[in-house]
């Protein structure tokens, strides 16, 4: 859920990094004219530049295919994604007030507390404007 909405990553494009014939990361988007939602990012192998590499290939897959913006929403208690997301450059664009508690009264299953016992509220919108590729 963000905004909002259900998504479904399992039906959408995505990136697969493989190491030693397994997968260690994945991410998944869906396009919306001219911008990506990231939906998940994923690794297994955390501290090893998998998630760092995925979003690289992803930006550059964006740059190559004329988007021109990468968006994603979190929630407010996931510090770690919040600090990756803007050392790679996104910015924190609107905080969503209550809507992880409006999207609980769907989908009665998301937490009401987080890393490190954070009540789980607000969804955090983060962006990444992308600069053309010079052709």
């Amino acid at each position: 859920m963000s905004g909002g909405k259900p998504h479904y990553p399992h039906k959408q494009d995505g990136i697969i990094e493989w190491r030693e014939e397994r997968i260690v990361g994945l991410l998944t988007w869906v396009r919306e004219g001219d911008d990506v939602q990231l939906l998940t990012l994923d690794s297994v192998l955390e501290g090893q530049g998998i998630g760092s590499a995925l979003m690289l290939m992803a930006i550059e897959d964006c740059r190559r295919n004329d988007i021109r913006k990468i968006w994603l929403t979190t929630t407010n208690d996931n510090l770690g994604a919040i600090g990756f997301y803007q050392r790679l450059g996104f910015r924190i664009t609107a905080v969503n007030v209550g809507a992880v508690d409006e999207a609980r009264k769907l989908k009665p299953q998301i937490p009401e507390t987080g890393y490190k016992g954070i009540s789980i509220h607000d969804e955090i919108v983060l962006e990444l404007n992308i600069e053309p590729s010079l052709r």
